[in-house]
Order: C-alpha cells, then structure tokens, then sequence
C-alpha cells in the first residue's frame, strides 16, 4: 500500500480537495474575502483555495505531526519586503489554520494530543493512504516502472 509521500503532492492534494469539498467540510463565509497572512498582497486568486489549503494541512499533519498552530503559520508563512532592505520572513495568519484544523476534527481526520499539537487520525491516515495507492496505480498504468512501488 502506498503512502502520502510515496504520490506527487499536487496530484494527491487535488483529489483530496475534491474529497473535502464533497464531503462538505465547513468553508467560512469570510473565505473570499482575507488575505492568507501579512506577507500577501492580495487574496487568493482560486475560488477553492480554501478546500486546497485544508488538504494541505491534513498532508503537512500526516507527514510531520504533531505539529502545533504556530508550526505551521511558520510553514504556511513567507517573505515581506521591507523597503529598501532584505524581504523578512512574516507567519500566515492563525485563523485560517484553526477553522481548518476544526473542521477536519469535525470529520474526524485529525486529533488533538495533548501538549504536542495535532496529529493525523487512524481514519485520516486510512484515507489517505488509499487515495495514495489509487493515485499510485493510474500513474503505474502510464508508467508500468511503477509498479514495484503498488
């Protein structure tokens, strides 16, 4: 059976996306219109940012939990330009990744232990791990090299 990290990540977060979205996970009304941190201009430009960023964080659960918020405003953070100096580095903004974090708690997807941060729920850690393995297989048959690894 395949793992998270065994597929190509923007392969993997598409479809997990679409899971999420079809499973309904709670989108916030003030989706449309926030920036994701201090270090952007503008918000996002893709009208399902919000289903991505949350299949993104389930995979960053999966692959370094447990991770905490501030972990990972530092990991969704980036660089501000400064004026005439050198750009410095500025964390996303901290509600976005709650109200995710919420809401996959709510499905189930992730679990809170207690003094370390979240981490990846078995049912989680099952769903993805199959959608892995369905991903692993359509790209064994474009390239049958792949299939030691299914």
């Amino acid at each position: 059976m395949a793992k998270a990290y065994d597929v190509p990540a923007d392969i993997l977060l598409s479809r997990l996306a679409d899971i999420l979205k079809s499973e309904n996970i709670g989108k916030p009304e003030w989706a449309m219109f926030v920036k994701t941190g201090s270090h952007a201009d503008r918000p996002p430009q893709n009208r399902e940012w919000w289903y991505i960023r949350c299949a993104s964080i389930l995979r960053k659960l999966y692959l370094h939990g447990p991770v905490g918020i501030n972990d990972l405003r530092i990991m969704y953070g980036g660089a501000k330009s400064v004026g005439y100096g050198g750009a410095h580095h500025r964390d996303a903004g901290g509600s976005i990744i709650r109200h995710a974090i919420q809401e996959l708690e709510k499905l189930g997807y992730v679990e809170k232990v207690a003094g370390k941060g979240r981490v990846v729920s078995h049912q989680g850690m099952k769903k993805l791990d199959r959608l892995a393995s369905d991903i692993l297989d359509e790209l064994a048959v474009k390239n049958p090299m792949l299939k030691i690894y299914s």
